[in-house]
């Protein structure tokens, strides 16, 4: 058997391994080099012009896992149980506009463009955000935008930790302007860039999960 079919059972098997943990076993923790390694993966996920819109916040602090709790309805069992709770931020319009701050940074100093680069980029993404997907003229809408890079990252962090037998759940279940206002007042997120985006426990599972259900292939997959 070559690798490239080793490695393909291997993601697989781990895509059937992975489901939406309810409640984890506390008494496991991941260990730090675990939690590093699916950390990276989310760092190094890709982002729409490369911008990487997000901010991973590690919440390892119980009593603010419990100040969350009354407002996260969809995460009771995994707030009081995961090993690792990480609340996914992502950038506020503001930044987000081609002329702001973050963005020159980013391309000039994390991207290290060279500067006709850079106006020709930042006249392209202009256009993308104004004309392209029309994004900027509904900051709503630029918001959610910004958000969806973030689920990228989310994917990629839930299928490294399956790849490693380590479980996750992703969460939108929370009010929102409440979880906030908890960041907020809790040092923990600046409301002049940031806004959440969702929320994702790891740990172990403390139960088996049911048989995995999915639509066939054939009912999601067209070719033309």
């Amino acid at each position: 058997m070559d690798k490239s079919t080793t490695t393909q059972q291997d993601i697989l098997s781990a895509m059937n391994f992975r489901h939406a943990t309810k409640e984890f076993n506390s008494s496991k923790k991941i260990t730090d080099s675990d939690f590093q390694f699916i950390l990276e993966t989310g760092r190094l996920s890709p982002s729409s012009f490369g911008f990487e819109p997000w901010r991973f916040v590690v919440v390892q602090n119980q009593e603010i896992r419990e100040k969350l709790r009354p407002y996260a309805s969809g995460a009771q069992k995994q707030l009081a149980t995961a090993s690792h709770f990480v609340l996914i931020l992502s950038r506020l319009p503001k930044d987000m506009v081609a002329n702001s701050d973050y963005i020159k940074n980013m391309m000039e100093n994390v991207q290290e463009l060279p500067a006709e680069v850079v106006l020709a980029k930042g006249t392209t993404y202009d256009k993308f955000l104004r004309t392209g997907f029309r994004l900027q003229e509904n900051e709503r809408v630029m918001f959610e935008w910004s958000c969806r890079q973030t689920y990228l990252a989310l994917g990629n962090m839930m299928t490294a930790a399956a790849l490693i037998g380590i479980d996750s759940c992703p969460m939108e279940g929370f009010e929102r302007d409440n979880i906030e206002k908890v960041l907020i007042e809790e040092g923990i997120m600046d409301p002049e860039h940031f806004g959440i985006s969702c929320m994702v426990a790891f740990g172990y599972r403390q139960y088996e999960p049911g048989k995995k259900t999915r639509q066939s292939a054939d009912q999601v997959i067209q070719w033309v």
